[in-house]
């Protein structure tokens, strides 16, 4: 599959994710099923327990079902699902 911007488009519930990089320390690392998306957070499945993460402060990597893993950094992100499906993204790479 061809990594493009519409990919940041589509629906992260349901895919595996990793938090790469973030402003709280003991978030890095941290892996487990998209459960949940909000305006501002991502909510992972982790040992049996739901974890919150902000995504303006965490770069992620997501497992795509074709196993392409991508890594979206949180701020393109921000704002609620419905929407981000709209919004023109602009390629950085």
């Amino acid at each position: 599959m061809t990594v493009t911007p519409s990919i940041l488009q589509g629906e992260f519930i349901g895919l595996e994710a990793k938090v790469v990089r973030s402003s709280n320390p003991s978030q890095v690392g941290m892996q487990g099923e998209v459960l949940n998306e909000t305006q501002k957070t991502l909510t992972i499945s982790r040992k049996g327990e739901d974890k919150r993460i902000a995504k303006e402060t965490s770069t992620f990597q997501f497992t795509l079902p074709d196993k392409t893993v991508i890594e979206v950094n949180g701020k393109v992100l921000v704002g609620r699902p419905e929407d981000r499906a709209k919004k023109i993204v602009r390629r950085n790479w």
